[in-house]
């Protein structure tokens, strides 16, 4: 399994941030984990083959996670020759296609019905999607807006949880317990918290209790780039910690 951060940023315009999105390969699936502004254009100036993803998964509807998707469906039926004909499966919490639709209505028709197969598939809490043979999908209710999931993601042994926006959440660290790779928001210094997203120490808390063997961190709001994020995350994890960048990877 191999994880690409994408887009580490969030709403805040970042001179090196874009907004979130993170690539997760296994198997034969390329799984783009939300597809938040800039994202587009920084997975070709990364390198990163965008018109071979199969899924999509969102984790909420703020436009931080979601914004490039119609530049990306785009670029697959216009953007690219011979134009895509691989399906892919868009992933969601409930409303998704609803906001498909509503999106569709500005956008156009062509968003739902791009020239090749799209299916928009909303998931339940309980749901274990098969992407593959030995690839799996899950989510979990997350508290950050009324729709907002995190993700699992396994491939045999190997799992990676993905929190996409939350704020503090026990279920959460009962979820992702023992998960090889937790790709956790970091938002906000201590002064600034609010219940909707995590401080560097609330992630460090959330990671020790979910035994995590690896915490990402990940959607840095500017403020909290000038605290000392490795020491308050260290105050309660002693794994390893990375501050993830745009175009950072592992493979594990």
């Amino acid at each position: 399994m191999k994880l690409t951060t994408i887009g580490t940023g969030t709403a805040a315009p970042h001179p090196t941030r874009v907004s979130a999105a993170h690539l997760v390969e296994a198997g034969g699936v390329r799984l783009l984990l939300d597809c938040g502004s800039g994202a587009v254009h920084r997975m070709a100036q990364l390198g990163v083959a965008w018109s071979d993803i199969t899924h999509v998964a969102l984790t909420h509807f703020h436009a931080d996670h979601l914004a490039d998707l119609p530049l990306l469906v785009m670029g697959w039926r216009w953007g690219q020759r011979p134009a895509r004909s691989a399906p892919v499966t868009l992933y969601g919490p409930p409303g998704t296609g609803a906001l498909l639709e509503r999106m569709a209505a500005v956008y156009g028709a062509w968003l739902l019905a791009p020239g090749f197969p799209f299916t928009v598939r909303e998931l339940g809490a309980d749901e274990i999607i098969r992407l593959a043979d030995e690839v799996t999908l899950r989510t979990l209710p997350v508290p950050h807006t009324a729709e907002s999931v995190a993700y699992s993601i396994t491939e045999g042994a190997r799992r990676l949880v993905y929190t996409g926006d939350t704020g503090e959440s026990e279920a959460l660290g009962a979820w992702a317990h023992g998960c090889d790779v937790l790709v956790a928001e970091c938002s906000l210094p201590d002064p600034m918290a609010i219940r909707e997203h995590l401080t560097p120490r609330q992630a460090g808390a959330l990671a020790a209790q979910a035994q995590a063997r690896r915490l990402v961190l990940t959607h840095f709001y500017p403020p909290v780039e000038a605290v000392d994020i490795h020491g308050e995350v260290a105050e309660h994890f002693a794994g390893p910690t990375v501050l993830a960048t745009d175009g950072w990877s592992i493979e594990f």
